[in-house]
């Protein structure tokens, strides 16, 4: 990749920049990553403890693993990490989301290492990464291959990759784009370009043309009766998570 490369997308990063202050409010504008994330973190700690042969029920079972969470935020993913004892690195392109992230680590009395980044500035500085999570930030990108690519540079041989993002169909625009920016209101409306999603079919493909090596793919399913998230092995269209791993 070209040094000084980069595939942010300026108005994506000033959609969730103008949103940084609220990460933190279960009610606010990310209400809805506040709802989903009980359903990400069961997916995302699975896989790592399959990945990496640990137990959950230990203590800090991720302790010696190093992990990436790419797109921070306000840290929502970034400290059940850390609680669970991996190193963690957290990196955002918007620069507002960091000292949101990093106050709100202080006062749980967790140490994070949140920097202002991009993954293109992290792959040619030469960081390596047992974990990369890459959690709804693909769909937000300028060149989604090259973003992978960087990715896929940031871990080591056998490394983990966790990739979350919105498939493209009817139902997706109607639940991502109407329900959620204009019925609900979950979201500002604009904050998705539905023709910036992206089918699990083609992200593996992408996924495969950035030499990593998809292993698993499942859905994050909304059930408006019991309002509540839940994964699901058949269920793709509309959310989703993948895992994928860099070849020893």
């Amino acid at each position: 990749m070209q040094a000084g490369h980069s595939t942010i997308d300026s108005s994506e990063v000033a959609k969730f920049e103008a949103m940084a202050a609220e990460w933190w409010d279960p009610n606010g504008k990310f209400k809805p990553l506040h709802m989903l994330n009980p359903c990400r973190l069961d997916y995302i700690t699975q896989q790592i403890a399959a990945e990496f042969d640990r137990d959950l029920g230990a203590e800090k079972p991720f302790a010696g693993l190093r992990l990436l969470d790419i797109g921070c935020g306000g840290g929502l993913l970034s400290e059940p990490m850390a609680r669970l004892g991996a190193d963690v690195v957290g990196a955002d392109a918007a620069e507002g989301n960091i000292p949101v992230a990093q106050v709100h680590a202080e006062q749980s009395g967790l140490s994070i290492d949140y920097r202002f980044t991009t993954a293109e500035a992290l792959a040619e500085a030469g960081e390596q990464f047992d974990v990369v999570l890459n959690m709804e930030v693909v769909e937000h990108v300028a060149d989604p291959l090259a973003y992978l690519t960087a990715c896929r540079q940031l871990l080591k041989p056998g490394g983990l990759h966790i990739c979350s993002t919105i498939n493209r169909n009817a139902k997706s625009f109607a639940m991502a784009i109407v329900g959620a920016e204009y019925v609900m209101r979950w979201l500002p409306k604009g904050t998705h370009e539905w023709a910036k999603f992206i089918t699990p079919d083609e992200l593996y493909e992408l996924m495969r043309n950035a030499g990593l090596e998809p292993v698993d793919r499942k859905g994050f399913v909304f059930n408006p009766v019991s309002w509540q998230w839940s994964l699901s092995a058949r269920d793709l269209g509309v959310n989703y998570v993948t895992a994928s791993v860099k070849p020893a």
